[in-house]
Order: structure tokens, then sequence, then C-alpha cells
């Protein structure tokens, strides 16, 4: 099983109980993974809440991609930048998530990661349609790497927010040039309408999610428990098992035959005095159950 955490690459302590990272750089990342438990993970490159190239030099880089090889098994995912919208109708806006988006590819390249998540983002009243054409026009702008591939990830769904729905995604795979794949998070999912809480109601999602999109097309699922009720669209992460997905539809989820190979990666809170550890454990013991 691949299974880790959203690590920072900060130099310092994230947390009371973290040991404190050797390298003050982006191989934090990396020693964080390990010290969780996780074989595979997600980072940022940069602060996700401003317009900022990452600032990563060739020492660095080459720091980091030695390091993962070297104790790492499963991929690396980047995520991207909080302010970017795909489906944005404004030119400014658009502009600036494709050189974002462009930004991330790049990078992800130069550090051996295969993978770029983003989200869809929110046509702010120009319409559903309009909006995921915008956002396939903006992804077909872009020039992937060979060795590089973007990841359309759910969407929890509020106000004009897209990606809710799994149909969203199946769109802009179908419509779009690039050889895009997606991210299923289970509690934007839940959030969204998909109920995941029992194991009748998980294998009625994952078969809806093979119909529209496909399960080939799934390479990545950020796996949490949620807050808040099924269909309420709001996003808050729950401890795996300890939300309104529960221990039922979480142990149904890990276990489910069609799910056994994606890469699992955590986004779940530091709170109660249990972070990613904790979590990444209770995955394993899910599993091992």
């Amino acid at each position: 099983m691949q299974v880790g955490a959203h690590v920072s690459m900060s130099s310092s302590k994230v947390s009371s109980d973290e040991q404190t990272p050797p390298h003050g750089n982006l191989a934090n990342a990396v020693f964080r993974q390990v010290a969780f438990g996780g074989t595979c993970g997600q980072i940022f490159t940069t602060s996700p809440q401003v317009w900022r190239d990452p600032e990563i030099g060739d020492d660095e880089a080459e720091l980091f991609r030695t390091e993962t090889a070297d104790k790492l098994d499963g991929p690396w995912v980047i995520h991207s930048s909080y302010l970017v919208n795909l489906c944005t109708p404004k030119d400014g806006l658009r502009e600036k998530s494709l050189d974002s988006m462009q930004t991330e590819v790049d990078t992800a390249h130069r550090l051996g990661i295969p993978y770029v998540n983003v989200h869809l983002g929110a046509h702010t009243g120009a319409g559903e349609q309009q909006g995921l054409d915008n956002a396939v026009s903006v992804l077909d702008e872009l020039d992937v790497p060979d060795d590089v591939t973007v990841l359309i990830e759910s969407d929890a769904g509020s106000g004009t927010k897209m990606g809710d729905d799994f149909e969203h995604l199946a769109y802009v795979l179908d419509e779009s040039s690039q050889d895009l794949e997606i991210c299923l998070d289970t509690a934007h999912a839940f959030a969204a309408g998909y109920d995941l809480s029992t194991a009748d109601s998980v294998e009625e999602t994952v078969e809806e999610l093979a119909a529209t999109v496909g399960l080939e097309h799934l390479k990545c699922v950020h796996l949490n428990d949620s807050k808040h009720e099924c269909g309420t669209n709001k996003d808050e992460h729950a401890h795996i098992g300890e939300g309104y997905i529960g221990e039922e539809g979480m142990d149904a989820f890990v276990n489910h035959p069609d799910l056994a190979d994606v890469p699992l990666v955590l986004e779940t809170p530091t709170e109660d005095g249990r972070g990613f550890a904790w979590n990444i454990d209770r995955v394993k013991e899910i599993r091992e159950n």
C-alpha cells in the first residue's frame, strides 16, 4: 500500500511532537514523510496563498530527488496554488493561473515528481458549461513535460465551484488535448453528495466514478474523513474513521479491490494530540484488518 501525507518543507518544527528537520530545504519533506511512516506524499512548492514562483536551487532539487529515491516507494504530488482558477472568465486571473500551472509542471519535471494536482476552480457567474470550457482552454495551453501528468481534483462544491460532479471531471478529461488524470478527495466527494459512509455506498460511488470518469484515470486519492454530513458542500477534514464517513466507510474504501494500487495521500488535521503519524498508522491498521 502506498500511503503518506501532505507535508511541509519548512526547516522548523510544524507540530510540538515533530523532530527538527535536518536539511533546511525541500528535502525536509522526505524527512517528514519517513518520520510519519509515509511512503508517498504531497507538497506545495511555495506558499499556496500568494502568486510566487518556487525558489529551488539545483543542489536542493538534486538532494530531494536522491532522498526520495533512497527512502520512499511511492510518488510525490505537487498541489497547485489555492489562487489558481481554471474556470475563471477573467482574463487577468486566467493568465496568472496559466503561468502558475506552467511553473508547477516545469518544477515537477525538475524534481522528478510525476503529478501536479489542481482544482478546477469557480466559474463566478459565467455558468457551468462556460466554466468547464474555460478550464479546458487553460489546460490545453500548458506545455506539460512528458514525465508529468496534471491531475484534476474532485471538489466539495459550494457557490460556483466546479468539480463536485464526476461529470465535470469526465468532461474536462474528454475535451482537453492533454493526457489528464484525476485525484479523488474522499471528504470532498462526500461533501458533494457521494456517500462513502457504508460498504454499500462506497461500492455505489466507486461504480459511479467508473461509469463516468473511468477508474483507469484515478491516479491519486486524498484520503480524508469529513467533519460534516454528506451533501453539505462543507470542506473540513477529520481524522480517519472519526468523521461522518466513519470506520465502516473508510474500511470499505481502503480495502476496495479496485482501489488497492492507488496512492493515498492524507490531508488530515493535526489536533487532539494526533497528526499525520496517527492517521497513517490508522490507515495501515484498516488495510491489515
